[in-house]
């Protein structure tokens, strides 16, 4: 080997360790969290920013093991910047986790990589009395819910590639707030898995409104669940309304924020009229009001008249619901 190979191989060598993403640009950063950091609670929405992406084809993120996909932010000046929801699920693990995004320029990958904190909610604890049959299955209904479950799952699976929804989040129900996201429901002393959306206590046959723009994914009338409707607003964004007494659209209708799809009902397993709404950001369940508190401009029908929230819903245990409630 020359004196000359010898030379070029050490330099190669040595601008490798002092430069390695600008030469290698499919590796991921330095160190974990070098991009910056972010920070929510249990069952809140984070909106991620990336700036300065210029030209490229996809910029997709990973948290957790659940991926989102992110999308030009026009408010962003110069419009080279990304932004995405991420969804931090109730009973995600407090404390530092990774979130690293991809962004596909070409053949080429450019990586991040953010901290983000997650904080414990302190969520609410309910203890119910209910009928025997309101509480356990039988081996036929046990059935016929995992079979509803399988349905959800599949219909759920694909994430919708195009953005539907709109900046400006709205109520589907102007009426009273249970709090009870997230909480942990004891019935007749059994311990049930934590509560996936709110309560909006109204009277039976209520308007309820789509909570943003997208497509009604699935109709249902299922054992717990009673009428309901799942609605994808695109990029891994679904909204669940239940326990209707009428459903007024159908599967694959392209619906509007503030349409009517369906009214206030207690089919299912419900203790009264009221509607149970969720969200999910990327398969994260989430408080479906997160979104409505998002930096966005508010839509021009949550201007409407709401009765009062409760206040620190999470703060207290409760021995029965205050209005209708789901009984799962």
């Amino acid at each position: 080997m020359s004196h000359l190979d010898r030379f070029l191989i050490i330099s190669v060598v040595l601008l490798a360790s002092v430069f390695p993403v600008e030469l290698f640009p499919n590796t991921v950063p330095a160190h974990r969290g070098a991009d910056g950091q972010f920070s929510g609670k249990q069952g809140q929405v984070v909106i991620i920013k990336v700036p300065d992406l210029k030209d490229v084809t996809s910029v997709k993120g990973r948290f957790l093991g659940r991926t989102m996909t992110l999308f030009q932010d026009s408010s962003s000046g110069g419009g080279f910047g990304y932004i995405g929801l991420l969804g931090i699920d109730l009973q995600d693990e407090p404390g530092a986790h990774e979130l690293t995004i991809d962004a596909q320029l070409g053949e080429q990958t450019r990586h991040f990589s953010y901290q983000v904190f997650v904080a414990k909610e302190k969520f609410a604890v309910e203890h119910l009395k209910l009928p025997k049959d309101k509480v356990d299955l039988d081996d036929k209904a046990a059935a016929r819910w995992k079979a509803e479950q399988e349905d959800v799952r599949k219909a759920l699976a694909e994430e919708s590639a195009l953005r539907l929804w709109q900046a400006g989040f709205i109520e589907p129900v102007h009426g009273k707030r249970t709090g009870i996201f997230g909480s942990v429901r004891i019935m007749n002393g059994q311990a049930r898995n934590p509560h996936n959306g709110e309560d909006i206590g109204a009277p039976l046959g209520t308007d309820v409104m789509a909570s943003n723009d997208g497509v009604v994914r699935l109709t249902v009338d299922h054992i717990f669940s009673g009428r309901g409707i799942y609605v994808d607003h695109g990029l891994g964004l679904y909204s669940m309304y239940f326990h209707l007494s009428d459903v007024v659209v159908k599967e694959g209708d392209l619906i509007k924020a503030g349409q009517i799809i369906g009214k206030v009902g207690a089919t299912g397993r419900a203790t009264g009229p009221h509607l149970h709404w969720g969200m999910k950001v990327n398969g994260a369940r989430v408080n479906p009001y997160a979104l409505l508190e998002l930096p966005f401009p508010h839509h021009p029908v949550a201007s409407r008249p709401m009765l009062a929230a409760p206040e620190n819903p999470a703060q207290t245990e409760s021995s029965s619901p205050a209005v209708g409630s789901d009984t799962r």
